[in-house]
């Protein structure tokens, strides 16, 4: 009888506050839950999101407790929320340090709107990465670069080790460096930071790879063929460097062409184009 009486006068709380408020109301509820949203999206992919998941099930298990009177527990749970501002400070700092820098960069429209990556960061970006592959070129080091676009590849950074780093052709020609224990896996792209290296790839079954291909070859057209990413490959064997999109692979490609096909590909999201983009135009096949 408790319980239902708890429901019904819930139930007509619910109802007169709903009667009550007017738009402004509904604007500043909009407001609390987009920023929420926004919140949860800048924690997405770091530690400190499962902290922030078990600390909203420490609430909602606080309000469960406070409706069926379990005062024994609601007292443990106000104790423990007591400290939890200095707690979350403490918890979230690398997060709330983060906020803070893009906001004095001017950068409160990134955050707001959900702006991940800004020009420049692509342009230093698209520049370590031919920088780091036309060196790796010369002296035939191997490698893999996975630029990741619209589909998220978080089953692919699970396979490797999280790295959350501002690319450098220094850090790139490290990570694939012949002694380096990531040096054998791909390096994953995201937003335009290196977020994970030593990732493994799904192999292509297609039968029309040339058989002078490589594994990471077959990685790359084969993480093309499932995904819209960009995927960079420079030869160990050969020195060459590659491009896979969409299936399709293209060759022997010099520094500049590839950073020409990696500014259409990756600055050039806004125009319409198909998914194969830039290769589309040569119509060149895996082979």
């Amino acid at each position: 009888m408790q319980l239902e009486q708890n429901l019904r006068e819930l139930w007509a709380t619910f109802v007169a506050l709903f009667r009550m408020a007017g738009i402004s109301d509904y604007i500043d509820i909009a407001l609390v839950a987009y920023l929420i949203y926004r919140g949860m999206r800048l924690l997405r992919d770091t530690a400190a999101f499962r902290l922030a998941k078990g600390i909203l099930v420490l609430f909602l298990a606080m309000a469960v407790a406070n409706f069926f009177y379990l005062n024994t527990i609601s007292w443990v749970f106000e104790q423990v929320m007591s400290f939890g501002l200095m707690g979350a400070l403490i918890i979230f700092q690398p997060e709330l340090r983060r906020m803070l820098e893009q906001l004095g960069k001017g950068s409160l429209t990134k955050i707001l709107i959900g702006h991940e990556e800004e020009k420049g960061d692509v342009e230093s970006m698209i520049t370590a990465i031919v920088t780091a592959c036309a060196s790796m070129s010369q002296t035939k080091t191997g490698a893999l670069i996975v630029c990741e676009r619209q589909e998220k590849l978080g089953e692919i950074i699970k396979t490797g080790t999280q790295v959350d780093a501002a690319p450098s052709a220094e850090l790139i020609k490290n990570i694939f460096f012949h002694n380096s224990p990531l040096h054998d896996g791909a390096m994953l792209v995201r937003n335009a930071r290196v977020l994970a290296a030593g990732c493994v790839l799904p192999l292509s079954g297609s039968q029309n790879l040339s058989r002078e291909l490589g594994t990471r070859h077959r990685a790359a057209v084969g993480m093309s063929e499932t995904s819209d990413a960009v995927l960079v490959v420079v030869s160990e064997e050969t020195g060459g460097i590659s491009v896979a999109i969409g299936g399709m692979l293209k060759r022997h490609l010099t520094p500049e062409v590839l950073r020409q096909v990696l500014i259409a590909e990756l600055m050039d999201e806004g125009r319409e184009k198909k998914k194969t983009g830039m290769l589309g135009k040569w119509k060149v096949k895996a082979k």
